[in-house]
């Protein structure tokens, strides 16, 4: 089975927590010493019915709160897919948190409640979604039993949305009105709303294809480790470690070590001891060549007819994470792009994204909390990589504050 990962996001109180509940629940996924547990929780909190938000709510403050503040985890399967549940905050606050969860996600599942349509931070958390080029968004319009399922207030508030996805460029989009806490159209169609005919929320999350979205074509290899015994048995042995982020490499292919453009040939691929005649994205191996090239952690090996932009000049999309510093032109960080560091400085800020319009604001002086803008980097080392929408896995980084070690920013190279 192949594996999903899903992102819930939404505005404060949306039931972004009590929708993922409700998925592991009616699918059977809530093992019964979890389900005690949750009883007895209810209870305390004097909870007419059991309250399944506090399946993925584990923090005191979140439960005491009713809010979510960190990102939670949460692993189940279906007989016909696994998926990894990412729980992402609401609040304005906890942004940050809702990016870095999304970084990796295949698919992303907008709250909206029924009550309140598109809002600020549903804007926000849909023009995050697109920067980072999730695939795939569901909008969930929750809490339809408080409109009296009306047909009306769901056509209304997905017009509504759909004009925002046209600005953002969201290609796969699909529309679900839901009740959480019901279970409408969670995993059961709802008898409550006859009037939809379109697919569950489960029906969607099983039946999606991800698997033409990963780029198989850019041959990406991003080193961890060089691997040197020096023994007697392994005297001359010389593996580089590290991650298939895109592509595919193959025994023989021809290939280049960038930064320094010295080219090879792939001599052998070893996998848990054993050798292998390819490696294919997303799969952790080692790599011989025929040639002893200097390499090193943060070097990338990729395939010789197909390589990536080498530059210090970099421009990005940046949501900015600090709540301490702000953002501005001559400002130095390290930029972390896969297992490379290198120091950069903030040459420029071309212009700011204004959340609500999603116009272009020009003449910004700074970034502050949860801003969104294109900015012009200068490295001190050349970095390899592919633009994000390309490629997502070689045009992503984060800046890192030099003095707290703090990440400050998550980057889309552009």
């Amino acid at each position: 089975m192949d594996l999903l990962k899903i992102i819930t996001a939404g505005s404060v109180d949306d039931g972004k927590s009590t929708l993922i509940g409700r998925l592991l629940y009616d699918t059977k996924n809530i093992l019964a010493d979890q389900m005690e547990a949750i009883e007895r929780a209810s209870k305390t909190r004097n909870a007419g019915e059991i309250d399944l938000a506090l399946l993925t709510d584990g923090l005191r403050s979140e439960r005491e709160q009713g809010i979510t503040i960190d990102v939670a985890y949460k692993y189940f399967q279906t007989p016909n897919r696994k998926f990894i549940s990412i729980d992402a905050p609401g609040h304005i606050q906890y942004t940050r948190n809702m990016v870095t969860g999304a970084s990796n996600a295949d698919l992303a599942i907008i709250l909206v409640d029924a009550r309140h349509g598109v809002v600020e931070q549903t804007r926000r958390h849909s023009l995050i979604a697109s920067m980072l080029g999730i695939p795939h968004v569901v909008v969930a319009i929750n809490k339809m039993d408080l409109v009296g399922n009306s047909e009306d207030a769901f056509l209304e508030i997905a017009r509504a949305y759909k004009e925002l996805a046209q600005k953002l460029s969201i290609k796969d989009l699909t529309i679900i009105p839901v009740s959480a806490l019901n279970g409408d159209n969670i995993v059961d169609r709802s008898v409550n709303m006859p009037w939809y005919t379109g697919e569950t929320l489960l029906s969607v999350l099983e039946t999606v294809n991800v698997l033409k979205d990963q780029n198989t074509e850019d041959g990406r290899f991003s080193v961890q480790y060089v691997i040197r015994p020096q023994t007697d048995e392994l005297h001359d042995y010389r593996g580089y470690a590290g991650r298939v982020q895109s592509g595919t490499f193959r025994k023989g292919d021809a290939v280049r070590v960038l930064p320094s453009e010295q080219e090879s040939k792939i001599a052998k691929i070893e996998f848990g001891g054993n050798e292998r005649t390819e490696a294919s994205v997303l799969e952790s191996v080692t790599i011989l060549l025929e040639d002893d090239i200097d390499i090193s952690r943060g070097d990338t090996i990729v395939t010789a007819n197909n390589s990536p932009i080498v530059s210090q000049d970099l421009e990005a999309l940046v949501c900015w994470m600090d709540d301490k510093k702000q953002l501005k032109p001559g400002s130095k960080y390290v930029l972390q792009h896969g297992t490379a560091r290198s120091r950069c400085s903030v040459r420029s800020i071309e212009y700011q994204i204004d959340i609500n319009s999603y116009e272009q604001l020009d003449d910004v002086e700074s970034l502050k909390l949860n801003d969104v803008a294109r900015i012009v980097l200068r490295t001190a080392q050349p970095i390899a990589y592919d633009p994000y929408q390309k490629n997502r896995a070689t045009g992503a980084a984060i800046l890192i504050d030099e003095t707290s070690n703090i990440t400050v920013g998550a980057c889309m190279i552009e």
